[in-house]
């Protein structure tokens, strides 16, 4: 079977898409033997991995404490800077001999309940290590011109640092200056009822009178 070698060569926001996207530049290459011919690939079903490794950066004290929900407290960090799983995602390459190049969407969750979301609004600069793990089945021409197919081996991996302004970029074109909170049912309806029988319009006041009142700030 061909031996393929993964790639990721760039990311960049995808422009139109229903939910916030990146598009990953993933190449794939045949690593053939010296002055053999590449091996015709028909398609190849990929299913990948992403995993943020959190311990292959720095990070400035304002980061430090932002990472406290995710990580603990920085003293703990030699035991606790684990990497996190951040998605799974499929895709189909089409035909290619010796090298192709294809995007791999990968859609991205804004819900701050996710640890690699708090992880992602965390950072302030500097890069984002992943690590892609690959698997899947790839569809190639032999020798005898029949049809043959091969497993991905599990140790087809690749790695990139996507640069932290990437992601705060793509987050800000689809929710500017927002974020999202998902709360539980019956959290949301008290607190609904509550807006409602002060008479507050939006949620986000009905946030900030309870805020205030919380830190002792007088209200309007």
């Amino acid at each position: 079977m061909p031996d393929l070698l993964f790639q990721v060569e760039g990311a960049e926001p995808e422009r139109f898409a229903a939910t916030p996207t990146l598009l990953f530049k993933l190449r794939l290459q045949e690593v053939s033997a010296a002055g053999a011919p590449p091996t015709p690939v028909h398609s190849a079903v990929i299913q990948c991995q992403i995993r943020i490794e959190p311990g292959r950066r720095r990070y400035a004290t304002a980061e430090k404490e932002r990472l406290v929900d995710v990580f603990g407290t920085p003293e703990r960090w030699g035991q606790t800077l684990r990497p996190l799983c951040w998605t799974h995602v499929g895709l189909t390459v089409p035909p290619f001999t010796d090298v192709v190049t294809t995007d791999l969407r990968v859609p991205c969750s804004y819900d701050f309940a996710l640890a690699a979301t708090r992880y992602f609004a965390a950072l302030e600069a500097g890069d984002i290590p992943l690590c892609f793990l690959f698997s899947g089945t790839v569809f190639y021409a032999a020798a005898d011109g029949g049809l043959h197919v091969a497993r991905i081996p599990w140790e087809k991996e690749a790695y990139y640092r996507l640069p932290a302004g990437t992601w705060r970029e793509l987050m800000e074109r689809y929710y500017p200056n927002c974020a999202w909170l998902c709360l539980r049912k019956d959290v949301f309806d008290r607190f609904d009822r509550y807006r409602s029988r002060e008479g507050i319009v939006t949620p986000e006041q009905a946030l900030e009178r309870l805020l205030s009142v919380a830190e002792g700030v007088p209200t309007p």
